[in-house]
């Protein structure tokens, strides 16, 4: 417990710096374009007195410094009007000088950007320099926009790469976990076996031991389902319609009269690649699944249909229903709605679907009140 909740405060420590480096950045970009923008508000002003001087500029006056202040100006774009007419222009582009809607509308454009200049060359006689940002300028309003995206997407790849992680790592938990319930149950069941085999020589009642033989290959299958996990399973050529009837009888027989079950399929066989043991933990996990969703009362069918090369099982039952928005959220680890879930049953059984048998499982349809329908798809298998 400690350890993780260093490692928790090891963590937002290190978002905590981040962010701030981050606010630290934006802010040192903010105030440099500040700079920038005053510095250039600055040279408009020398601009703006070096026009004053050439217009009342005499014979002897030195017009030297006012044309190099001009020339000098290479990047700002620049408008001069006079009783709102244009009358000169710098840095912009000839097509747009030459064309009088594009002119008015970059005009437009730089008296959002810069408030004018009012050069006053004589009394009661007044020119207004408009102007634009530099390209430099430009460049650096935009460069926290850019510094966000990368922040963002550096973020969600970040994001993913811990995602993915940590549910690898769950993976890992789960299927060490199940391998060492499978070896824990191995002990006790080879002790029942060897106990059954005692009460037979002891001429107990057959149909005691013969029951008894049933829960213990039943106590075998599960240990062999809990066995694969975590291992690349070997997939048979197997008759879908029979290894899914199989595993759906043996559910019936051993569930309350009050559920009413109904069963529907081709007569002729569909040959998939599959596990059979795995298989049969699917329809276990989906039909129990479905009956609590009944409360132990209800109807439920379970139907298979081909389509194309695809074979389909429906599992449809009576109970509450599902949320729409829950419709893929059931199938995440850890989502219950039971108070003693822990939410494993439907992930673990999309895993087997998608992972083991390279097929789908998805929630066809739901409603509030009236029940669900869950479907499983597999490819059939090229081989019959």
């Amino acid at each position: 417990m400690q350890f993780s909740e260093r490692k928790n405060t090891t963590r937002w420590i290190i978002i905590f710096a981040s962010f701030l480096i981050i606010s630290l950045i934006l802010w040192n970009t903010y105030t440099f374009f500040q700079i920038f923008k005053n510095e250039e508000r600055l040279k408009m002003n020398l601009w703006a007195k070096a026009q004053k001087t050439l217009i009342n500029a005499g014979e002897n006056t030195d017009v030297e410094l006012p044309l190099q202040i001009f020339s000098n100006n290479t990047s700002i774009p620049i408008i001069l009007t006079e009783n709102d007419s244009i009358i000169n222009t710098v840095n912009i582009d000839e097509e747009i000088v030459k064309d009088k809607q594009k002119v008015e509308t970059f005009l437009s454009g730089l008296k959002n950007e810069n408030e004018p200049i009012v050069i006053e060359y004589v009394p009661g006689k007044f020119q207004k320099l408009y102007y634009g940002n530099s390209a430099l300028l430009n460049k650096l309003k935009y460069y926290p926009i850019a510094l966000l995206l990368i922040i963002v997407l550096f973020g969600g790849l970040v994001y993913n790469f811990y995602r993915s992680t940590k549910m690898a790592t769950q993976n890992k938990l789960w299927a060490g976990m199940a391998k060492e319930t499978a070896h824990q149950i191995g002990t006790p069941l080879s002790s029942l076996i060897g106990w059954v085999e005692l009460l037979k020589s002891e001429n107990v009642d057959e149909s005691t031991t013969f029951e008894i033989e049933k829960d213990i290959e039943r106590l075998q299958t599960i240990t062999d389902r809990f066995s694969k996990i975590g291992s690349e399973p070997k997939l048979e050529n197997k008759d879908i319609v029979a290894e899914t009837l199989q595993s759906y009888d043996y559910l019936q027989s051993r569930f309350s009269k009050q559920i009413e079950f109904s069963f529907k399929a081709p007569k002729s066989p569909i040959m998939v690649s599959l596990n059979p043991t795995l298989h049969s933990w699917t329809i276990e996990n989906l039909v129990k699944n479905a009956i609590d969703a009944m409360k132990g009362r209800g109807k439920l069918a379970l139907e298979i249909e081909q389509e194309g090369d695809y074979v389909k099982i429906n599992i449809m039952d009576s109970g509450g229903g599902i949320q729409k928005k829950q419709f893929k959220t059931i199938f995440e680890p850890g989502f219950t709605t039971k108070k003693r879930g822990w939410g494993l049953g439907l992930s673990l059984t999309k895993r087997i679907v998608e992972e083991y048998h390279k097929g789908t499982i998805k929630v066809l349809n739901s409603e509030i009140g009236k029940g669900t329908t869950m479907q499983v798809s597999f490819k059939k298998s090229a081989l019959v």
